[in-house]
C-alpha cells in the first residue's frame, strides 16, 4: 500500500513537474489587422513620418519582418490570407472562396476558438461566400471593396452608382447609420465588443480586423486632417527622399542592398506640378496621412483593451497591408475634390503611391516590390523575444499553416464530404518565437494579377509586368531589392528555368495568360 502511495505521489510530483505554465502553454488569442493600400513606409517603424505610436508599439514589444509580401491586390490577398492558398481561376471574384478550401475562420473553429471579422471582407456578398458561411460567428461591416467613411449607404460616383453592401450579425444589411459614423473607429467597436466577450468567457479567440483606411475615398475628419496641414508642401520627392534617408539611418535598409532607383519614369516631378495645384495636391497627401493616423489610434484601442482584460501577454498581434500603396485614380484626377469630407470622392494618385512605397518600385497591382512587399508586425510577448527583426522571406500563405499549429489544431483533408486543396503555405511559428534564426523557405513564391506575374526562388526574381513589353526581368533581392539591375541578359539559363516553374504554378492554379 505504501508503495503504491509512493508510486501515486511521485507520478503526480512528475506531471506537475513537466506540465508547461498555462501561461505560455495555453494556444494564443490571435488579432489580425490589415490596413488597406498603405503603403511600405507609411508607418514609423517602416520610415515614415506620419504619427503611428501604437503600431511602432507592436514594432518595439515584438518583431518586424522585412521581407513579407501579400498578392498585390484586394481580392486576392484577401482570399490567400484567408485560405492558406494562392488565388484560383485567375483570381476572378466569389470563385476565390469555393468548397474544397477551408478559411481560418473554419479550421479555428474546429480547432476551438471562437472566431470575428470586423471589416472589409470583399470575398463575395450572397450564399455561401459571407463570412458567417465560411466560419465566421461575428461578423460586422463592408463585403465590398471600399465605401464611404462616414455614411457607407452612399453611392461611389466612380463606379456608376453602384451600392455599397454593408452589413451586421449574419445577413442583416444595413443601410442607415447614425450621425458622427466613421467606418475605421465602427470596426473597432465591433471588434472590441466581440474581444472582451471571448475573452470573459475564457475562450481562445481568432479575431480579423480588416480595415478600409487608408483605401480611397479619402475621408478623414477635420481634427485628424489638421495634424497633418502643410507637412507636404515640399512634395512627394522630397517625401520620398526624406523617408529614405529616415530608413537608412534607422537600420531599416542597407543603403548598398537597397539602391535609391531615382524617380519612377511614370510619375511627375513635383516641380512640373502647376503652382496653383500644388496645396490641392498637398491636401491629397494630408488627408492620407490623417487615415493612417487614426487607423494607428484605433488600433491602439485594440491594445488598451487586451491590458485591461490582462488578456496581452498570450495574444498574438499581427499587423499587415493588403498591398502597396495605390496608384488608382477611379474618375480621374478630379481637381475639383476637396478631400476630407463625406460629400468628396478623392484618391492620392500614383505620385503620392510611389512615395508611399519608399524606396521599392512601382505600387498596388504590380508584381514588383512595391506591388506586393507589405510591412508586417507580430507581437506576442508570451513568445515573441521584444524589439527584433527578421528578413525570413514569409507570405500570407503562411498565416494558415502558422495558427493552425499555434492553435494545435489540424489542416483538414476533406470538409463537407469533399476533399480539400493542401496548404500552400508554411509554418512561420519558429520564426516568429527566434526558434529558427536560418529559415529558408522549401518552395519558390508566385504572383500573378491581370497580366502582372512574378517568382521568387531564394534571392532571385523573376517579374514580367503587365503589357509584356520587356518579357521577363530577372533582380537578385539580395543585393537589389528595388530592382534596379535586370540581370535577364546575362542568366538567361536561369530565366528559362524559373519562367517554366511559374508557367506549371499558373496551370495548376487556373491563371490564363
Amino acid at each position: 500500500m505504501r508503495v503504491e502511495i509512493l508510486s501515486l505521489l511521485f507520478l503526480s510530483l512528475w506531471l506537475q513537474s513537466t506540465k508547461a505554465d498555462p501561461g505560455t502553454s495555453a494556444p494564443p488569442n490571435i488579432i489580425l489587422i490589415m490596413a488597406d493600400d498603405m503603403g511600405w513606409s507609411d508607418i514609423g517603424s517602416f520610415g515614415g513620418e506620419i504619427a503611428t505610436p501604437n503600431l511602432d508599439r507592436l514594432a518595439s514589444e515584438g518583431k518586424r519582418f522585412t521581407q513579407f509580401y501579400n498578392n498585390g491586390k484586394c481580392t486576392t490577398t484577401r482570399a490567400s490570407l484567408l485560405t492558406g492558398l494562392y488565388p484560383r481561376n485567375g483570381g476572378k471574384g466569389i470563385e476565390l472562396l469555393t468548397d474544397n478550401m477551408v478559411t481560418l475562420g473554419e479550421a479555428l473553429k474546429d480547432a476551438g476558438y471562437a472566431t470575428g471579422l470586423s471589416g472589409k471582407w470583399h470575398n463575395g456578398s450572397k450564399a455561401p461566400h459571407r463570412p458567417f458561411d465560411r466560419g465566421f460567428q461575428s461578423s460586422y461591416g463592408l463585403w465590398d471593396g471600399c465605401c464611404n467613411f462616414f455614411d457607407p449607404s452612399m453611392q461611389d460616383p466612380p463606379f456608376k452608382g453602384s451600392r455599397v453592401r454593408f452589413f451586421g450579425q449574419n445577413d442583416q444589411r444595413i443601410t442607415d447609420f447614425p450621425e458622427n459614423y466613421f467606418t475605421t473607429e465602427a470596426f473597432t467597436d465591433h471588434a472590441v465588443a466581440t474581444i472582451r466577450r471571448h475573452v470573459e468567457n475564457g475562450t481562445p479567440f481568432f479575431h480579423y480586423i480588416a480595415h478600409t483606411a487608408p483605401h480611397y475615398p479619402l475621408h478623414a475628419t477635420p481634427e485628424d486632417i489638421a495634424k497633418f496641414e502643410g507637412r507636404y508642401a515640399a512634395g512627394w520627392d522630397e517625401l520620398r527622399k526624406a523617408r529614405y534617408e529616415r530608413q537608412v539611418e534607422m537600420g531599416l535598409i542597407d543603403p548598398d542592398k537597397f539602391p535609391n532607383p531615382g524617380p519612377n519614369p511614370n510619375n511627375r516631378s513635383w516641380e512640373s506640378i502647376p503652382e496653383e495645384e500644388r496645396a490641392w495636391e498637398a491636401r491629397r497627401m494630408e488627408v492620407y496621412a490623417a487615415m493612417v493616423y487614426r487607423m494607428d489610434a484605433e488600433v491602439g484601442r485594440v491594445l488598451d483593451l487586451l491590458d485591461g482584460l490582462k488578456a496581452a501577454e498570450n495574444t498574438l498581434v499581427i499587423f499587415l497591408s493588403d498591398n502597396g500603396a495605390c496608384p488608382e485614380e477611379p474618375g480621374g484626377r478630379l481637381t475639383d475634390q476637396l478631400f476630407g469630407p463625406s460629400e468628396f470622392y478623392g484618391h492620392v494618385g500614383p505620385d503620392w503611391a510611389y512615395a508611399q512605397n519608399t524606396p521599392l518600385r512601382l505600387y498596388k497591382s504590380t508584381s514588383h516590390e512595391g506591388g506586393i512587399a507589405t510591412p508586417l508586425l507580430a507581437r506576442w510577448p508570451n513568445a515573441i523575444e521584444a524589439g527584433t527583426s527578421t528578413d525570413a522571406v514569409g507570405h500570407i500563405i503562411d498565416f494558415m499553416p502558422t495558427f493552425l499549429e499555434l492553435a494545435g489544431g489540424a489542416y483538414p483533408l476533406s470538409r463537407k464530404g469533399l476533399p480539400i486543396i493542401q496548404e500552400e503555405g508554411v509554418s512561420l511559428a519558429s520564426v516568429l518565437k527566434s526558434e529558427n534564426t536560418e529559415f529558408e523557405r522549401p518552395a519558390p513564391l508566385f504572383w500573378h494579377w491581370a497580366g502582372s506575374r512574378a517568382i521568387r526562388e531564394g534571392d532571385w526574381k523573376l517579374v514580367w509586368e503587365k503589357g509584356g513589353e520587356k518579357g521577363w526581368e530577372l533582380y537578385q533581392l539580395g543585393a537589389d531589392r528595388t530592382e534596379t539591375v535586370n540581370r535577364a541578359e546575362g542568366q538567361r539559363g536561369l530565366v528559362q528555368r524559373m519562367a517554366k516553374k511559374w508557367e506549371a504554378w499558373a496551370t495548376l492554379t487556373g491563371i490564363k495568360y
